[in-house]
């Protein structure tokens, strides 16, 4: 990529364009060992139906990376509306995110946020070098979903609700 001649956004330039994209809130999650590891994402993002693809992105520079690049399966919690402090916890570096529970490990290990509105534990398929980054692609395995609040977005670097919604 270095290699292009033509100009391009400056990396303030592109996150002031993405502050300005709304996205929904997951907490990406897995086992590391005897340790749970696990972080905020708003990039993940469904790839496929038939089969059953997802993908997020996570800096080369993350904590989280070594496990992942190790990993062969995780689980994605898909935040509700009140778990921002959730959301906030999972972002944030040098503390045990899984100290103050809230979250219980599926029977193969890979940790879950209860009260999510949904969950997806996966195999990882690929980890695609992309920039200062790895877009991981993840293979559905199984669920499971909850109607317990509409979904938490995240905006020019606050939660929000979501108005009026159907499921």
């Amino acid at each position: 990529m270095h290699e292009q001649d033509e100009a391009q956004l400056t990396p303030d330039e592109y996150k002031a364009v993405f502050r300005r994209h709304a996205a929904g809130v997951a907490v990406v999650a897995l086992r590391d060992g005897d340790r749970p590891v696990g972080f905020t994402a708003t990039s993940v993002i469904s790839v496929s139906a038939a089969p059953p693809i997802l993908a997020f992105s996570l800096a080369a520079t993350s904590s989280s990376w070594p496990a992942i690049s190790r990993a062969q399966t995780l689980a994605i919690s898909l935040l509700t509306s009140n778990q921002g402090d959730i959301s906030a916890r999972f972002a944030t570096s040098g503390i045990d995110r899984f100290a103050d529970g809230g979250w219980r490990a599926l029977d193969t290990g890979e940790p879950v946020i209860e009260d999510a509105g949904a969950w997806v534990r996966g195999r990882i398929l690929q980890r695609v070098p992309v920039g200062d980054s790895y877009l991981v692609t993840i293979r559905a395995l199984e669920h499971g979903t909850s109607e317990s609040a509409g979904p938490l977005v995240y905006l020019d670097r606050h939660y929000h609700p979501v108005g009026d919604y159907e499921i």
